[in-house]
């Protein structure tokens, strides 16, 4: 946790309810870098995230018959005035770049987190644009494309350009 980020107020601050509760309940945040911190008990704790924060909630559920519910979520954190789409266990809510139900799609998704990863890019860093083409392609029933560096470069540019 940075210095900066101890002393943003809580109430900018996105939060996101974690669970774990051993092969029945999980909770818990892929990439994103959390501002803030609280431990509930042992199986639960709240992680805060400060405006303009991109995240990737993963929810995971059993019971004694199999899964659930799986599924991923790619939340950017906006600012208290910023509109914002709402979903469960995140506070108030945010900027939904991606939102992928089913394991074969969830574990798609998170093959193209580890490949960014692999590729030496922060996930966190990525365009939000891909986040939402890879929701696009993988509800479509298509096949998202990889991120790669010359995208990102690309990027990286357009930001510059624009602020």
């Amino acid at each position: 946790m940075t210095p900066s980020a101890q002393s943003m107020p809580r109430s900018d601050l996105t939060t996101v309810e974690l669970i774990w509760i051993e092969k029945r309940i999980e909770h818990r945040i892929r990439f994103g870098c959390p501002a803030h911190e609280t431990i509930l008990d042992k199986r639960r704790r709240v992680v805060g995230f400060g405006p303009g924060s991109v995240f990737a909630f993963v929810r995971w559920a059993a019971n004694d018959f199999g899964t659930v519910v799986s599924r991923i979520d790619i939340v950017r954190a906006v600012l208290p005035a910023e509109p914002f789409q709402t979903l469960p266990y995140i506070r108030p809510g945010g900027e939904i770049l991606l939102k992928i139900a089913g394991w074969d799609k969830v574990e798609r998704v998170l093959q193209l987190i580890d490949a960014i990863e692999a590729s030496g890019l922060d996930p966190v860093e990525a365009a939000p644009d891909y986040w939402r083409q890879t929701h696009n392609r993988l509800v479509a029933g298509g096949t998202p494309c990889a991120y790669s560096l010359e995208q990102h470069r690309a990027f990286l540019l357009r930001k510059r350009a624009t602020s």
